[in-house]
C-alpha cells in the first residue's frame, strides 16, 4: 500500500512537472513569436512608408529577390535547425522576420494605414480565439493535419494560376479560402506544439526544447501572417 502511495505521488509529481513545463514552454513560442511580428511590422512600415525605398526595391527587379528571399530562407532554416545551436537558431528567425517584413512593405503603398491596423487587429483576435481552443480543445486535431496541407498547396496552385488569369473573383475566392486554411492550421500547429512538448518533456534536453519552442513559434507566425494577409486582401482599403 506504501508502495502504491509513492508511485502515486511520484506520478503526480510528475504530471505537475510537465504542467508547469508546459507552460513555460508555450509562454516561450508566444514570446518568440511576438518579436518576430514585432520585427516584421518595424521593417514593413520603416520600408513601406519611404516613398524612395519602395521605389527602389519594388518597382525594379529586386523586388523578385525581395519576395522569395524568405521562401528560400525558411526551407533552409528548417534543413539546417539540427546543425543550428540554440542561439544561432534564434538569431536566424528574427532575420527571417525582417525579411518578411521587408517582401512585405509594400502594402503600406497600397493599403491605407486604418486598414491596415484594423486587420491586423481582427487577426489579432481571430488568431488568439483559435490558438487557445487549439490549446485547450481535447479533440484530437491531428487528423486535419493531412487535410489542410493538401489545401495550403491547392492554394499556391491557385494564386499562381491567377497570376496569369488576374481574375477578381478567383483573387477573393483565394483569399476567403486562404483565411479558413489558414484558420485552421492555427488550432492544428498549437495542438501540435502542445502534444510535442508532452511527448518528448521526459527526455528532452535543453537544446531540443530552445529549438522545438522556435520551431513552433515559426509555425504560428506563419499563420498569423498569411491569415493577416489574405484578411487584408478583401478587408483592406486601398491608397
Amino acid at each position: 500500500m506504501a508502495d502504491y502511495q509513492t508511485t502515486r505521488s511520484f506520478a503526480a509529481a510528475g504530471a505537475a512537472n510537465i504542467d508547469q513545463g508546459l507552460r513555460t514552454h508555450m509562454n516561450k513560442v508566444y514570446g518568440l513569436m511576438s518579436v518576430a511580428m514585432l520585427i516584421t511590422g518595424g521593417v514593413a512600415w520603416a520600408v513601406g512608408t519611404n516613398d524612395a525605398m519602395v521605389q527602389a526595391i519594388f518597382m525594379t527587379p529586386l523586388k523578385w529577390v525581395v519576395m522569395f528571399a524568405p521562401l528560400i530562407m525558411v526551407f533552409a532554416f528548417t534543413a539546417m535547425l539540427n546543425r543550428l545551436s540554440v542561439a544561432a537558431a534564434q538569431l536566424f528567425f528574427y532575420v527571417y522576420a525582417a525579411a518578411v517584413g521587408l517582401s512585405l512593405a509594400f502594402i503600406f503603398a497600397v493599403y491605407t494605414d486604418g486598414s491596415i491596423a484594423q486587420t491586423f487587429l481582427v487577426t489579432a483576435v481571430a488568431f488568439a480565439g483559435l490558438s487557445l481552443y487549439g490549446y485547450t480543445t481535447k479533440r484530437d486535431l491531428s487528423g486535419f493535419g493531412t487535410f489542410l496541407m493538401m489545401g495550403v498547396i491547392g492554394l499556391l496552385v491557385a494564386m499562381i494560376v491567377n497570376i496569369f488569369l488576374a481574375s477578381d473573383f478567383l483573387t477573393f475566392a483565394i483569399s476567403v479560402i486562404g483565411v479558413l486554411i489558414f484558420a485552421g492550421l492555427t488550432a492544428f500547429d498549437t495542438q501540435a506544439i502542445k502534444n510535442e512538448y508532452i511527448e518528448h518533456a521526459r527526455n528532452a534536453d535543453q537544446a531540443w526544447l530552445g529549438k522545438s519552442a522556435i520551431m513552433g513559434a515559426l509555425r504560428l507566425y506563419l499563420d498569423f501572417i498569411n491569415m493577416f494577409m489574405f484578411l487584408l486582401s478583401f478587408l483592406g482599403n486601398r491608397e
